[in-house]
Parts: structure tokens; sequence; C-alpha cells
């Protein structure tokens, strides 16, 4: 996925958005783990919204990948500014394609039920930012060398995994939304029956 949103970049590029978006992602998991629930709260929403919100966002993500022609494409002759570059890193490389509503939903979850003694935060805490460490330093390896990995497999190997993973994609935002209309869903009423 992440290549075929990086397409039309040189490698060098390519280099700089993987360690963009890794910081972005160690970021953005750390504030949804320590201040997460705050903002929610804050904004009077609930996580099963987010979890909605969030699919719809990875299933049409997903949906044009889906439709997408061609899935690799040449660097193109002009390449894109800078300023675009910067903003493509946190939308859509980090947040939704990296750092997506499921893993946004499943730290505010693990923030939210942190212990509240002081060594139990100080541990669990520390436990939360290695853990995020350990998970942006992955990113950054895998988006690094991932033209590598279109060479071994091909243009046509990119190209099925691409369409597999864009429909991946598309289920997994389904399925992130779904899980927060059946929570949503389930805390209505009952209907009265006469």
């Amino acid at each position: 996925m992440f290549l075929a949103m990086t397409a039309d970049v040189s490698s060098e590029v390519r280099a700089t958005l993987a360690k963009k978006i890794a910081i972005n992602a160690f970021v953005l998991l750390l504030a949804s783990l320590f201040v997460g629930t705050y903002v929610l709260e804050f904004f009077g929403l609930s996580v099963p919204i987010v979890q909605v919100a969030g699919g719809v966002v990875v299933c049409a993500s997903g949906w044009e990948l889906l439709r997408a022609g061609s899935v690799t494409q040449a660097v193109g002759a002009s390449a894109p500014a800078a300023s675009e570059i910067s903003s493509r890193a946190f939308y859509p490389l980090t947040l939704p394609l990296t750092v997506g509503p499921g893993t946004i939903s499943i730290a505010i979850t693990i923030g939210a039920h942190n212990p509240q003694s002081v060594r139990s935060r100080v541990l669990d805490g520390t436990a939360d930012v290695l853990g995020a460490a350990l998970i942006a330093a992955t990113v950054f390896v895998c988006y690094r060398y991932a033209d590598r990995m279109l060479r071994v497999v091909g243009e046509t190997g990119t190209s099925v995994l691409v369409r597999l993973s864009a429909f991946i994609m598309l289920c997994v935002g389904v399925q992130i939304c779904w899980s927060g209309a059946r929570i949503l869903l389930a805390s209505l009423p009952a209907p009265v029956l006469h």
C-alpha cells in the first residue's frame, strides 16, 4: 500500500517519508495512549463512534486503491512539492494507513484502563512508550525497504499484492465500522411491544 501511494516519488523521498511516518506514528500512538480518552471526553465522543467514523475512512481509502488504475507508476518528471510530501506523510500515509482508527481505539482503550497507583502508572507508561517505539521502528524498516520487495516480486506481483491489500483494507474498514456500530446498536433501547 505504501509503495502504491508513493509511486510518484523517488526512493530518497520515499526514505524520508518512511522516517516521517514512523515519527508521526510514534507521536500519534503516544497521544492516543495518554490523552486520547480526555480528548474524546472533551468532545463528548465514545470509542464506538471513533470506530464507525474511522472504519468509513479506512473503507474509502481501500476502495480508492482497489479501483485505482495502474498501481505502479513511473516517477513523474515533475516531482511533488516538499509541502505536499510533508502533508502526505501525515495524511493519508500515517493516518489512516499506518495508524488507523482500530489502532487509535485500541490505544485509547489501553490508556483508559491503566491502573491508578503511581508505581503501576510508571511501569505501564514505560511499557506503553517502549511498545509504541517498537511499532514505529517496525513501520520505519518496513516502509524504508518496501521498494526492495517491489524489485523481488516484480510489477505483476506488486499489482496483485496491492489489490489484495486494498481488498483486505476495505474488509478491515468494514470490520472496524461494524464493531463500533454493533456497540452503538446494542445501546439503543429495546422496542416496547404493546
